[in-house]
């Protein structure tokens, strides 16, 4: 019995790979110092907006629910997604190490409501060093494309359309709480079109999901480790 269990929650192991993007955002976070700073003219007409803190906070509950539906209920879509979180935060951070980057859009707040804090407190854990392509953004697009295109919630209009609304605030928090600038935005959501058209619409998956592909021993049965 407790094999079968093991059997049938396996692939979560595969979330320990977030151990090695926190290594890497520690080791970006304190070593890497921006040498070009990202702007547009757009973010000046953008305005500071305190209550954006909220979805922007709420993208770890978007991330974590969908992680444990999906890791629960459909281990293919599950699979894909930790495939399309991991690859683009890495990608991300070998960028950061590439073109090291950030931006000085960030507002002096002086207020001490709780929306205040909440912002002072993310600018002090987060400074605004390595924020090109936003991981924020490429990762609120990964979980809308996880739920839309998960066969089990394919009928759903409620959640569907709620992901996108969750999404598109995200999105709008990145640069309204000025973490972020619109650029930023804008080359995230380039690599999650790059991503999403390697991850989603390659035979790599499809045939992965039957062990079909002409792969060696070992690297079939590591693959079919987490797929199956």
């Amino acid at each position: 019995m407790r094999l079968n269990k093991f059997q049938d929650y396996r692939h979560f192991f595969i979330l320990t790979y977030y151990g090695f993007i926190w290594f890497l955002y520690y080791y970006t976070e304190r070593t890497i110092k921006p040498e070009y700073y990202i702007h547009s003219k757009i973010d000046l007409y953008i305005p500071f907006v305190k209550y954006m803190i909220i979805p922007y906070i709420f993208w770890y509950v978007y991330i974590f629910g969908t992680l444990l539906y999906l890791g629960l209920k459909s281990k293919d879509d599950f699979l894909k997604l930790t495939i399309f979180l991991f690859t683009g935060m890495t990608l991300c951070f070998i960028f950061y190490m590439i073109f090291p980057n950030g931006q000085n859009l960030r507002p002096i707040i002086i207020e001490n409501d709780i929306f205040s804090k909440l912002i002072r407190y993310i600018y002090a854990v987060d400074t605004p060093t390595n924020s090109s392509p936003s991981i924020h953004v490429l990762n609120a697009i990964a979980i809308h494309i996880a739920l839309i295109r998960c066969k089990r919630l394919e009928e759903n209009k409620m959640i569907r359309v709620s992901s996108f609304i969750v999404m598109a605030l995200i999105i709008g928090s990145t640069v309204m709480i000025k973490q972020h600038s619109v650029l930023d935005v804008v080359y995230g959501i380039a690599l999650s079109i790059l991503l999403y058209s390697v991850i989603y619409n390659l035979k790599f998956f499809r045939l992965l999901r039957f062990g079909k592909l002409s792969l060696t021993y070992h690297s079939k049965k590591f693959l079919n480790f987490f797929s199956k």
